[in-house]
């Protein structure tokens, strides 16, 4: 009877653990200095945000969240910033149909801090003055994507 109850005390393991975070590549260029410290800095910033999740076997997934930033004075790069922040993360018990909008949202968002502070970093060691990336609503562009898949399938189909 002891063995039953020591078996039923037993924590169950979370649906999720994150085994690894770590920076899988990251590059920072500068082509224009040192003459683009003397410029009036009023930047233009175009920044593009992707995720991408691959299996690893045994319920375990290498999800990496990327980051290029280009930052213009005019015509001129000041600087270009490309991160990929990359995480081990292992489910039991999420169903099988939810696993892309767990690679999709829960994965990313819990990366993002880690890139924000990356880009921050590369940025401060090049002399540029920094900046916070906002938040980012990992959801929200996941049930667009979403919905513009749906809306591309359903586009298909009225051609045929």
């Amino acid at each position: 009877m002891s063995e039953t109850n020591a078996a039923n005390t037993q924590p169950e393991q979370p649906p999720v653990l994150i085994r690894k975070v770590y920076l899988k590549d990251s590059s920072f260029e500068a082509p224009n200095t040192p003459q683009i410290f003397s410029e009036n800095w009023k930047p233009e910033v175009n920044i593009q945000l992707s995720n991408s999740g691959t299996s690893l076997g045994n319920n375990a997934y290498e999800v990496v969240l990327s980051i290029t930033i280009t930052t213009k004075l005019g015509d001129k790069t000041a600087y270009l910033i490309e991160v990929h922040q990359a995480g081990i993360f292992e489910t039991s018990g999420i169903p099988e149909e939810d696993i892309p909008r767990f690679l999709g949202t829960f994965c990313p968002a819990n990366l993002f801090p880690y890139l924000r502070q990356t880009v921050d970093d590369l940025l401060h060691k090049g002399g540029f003055p920094g900046f916070l990336l906002t938040p980012v609503d990992f959801d929200a562009i996941y049930e667009g994507q979403a919905q513009q898949k749906q809306q591309q399938a359903a586009a298909g189909e009225a051609k045929h």
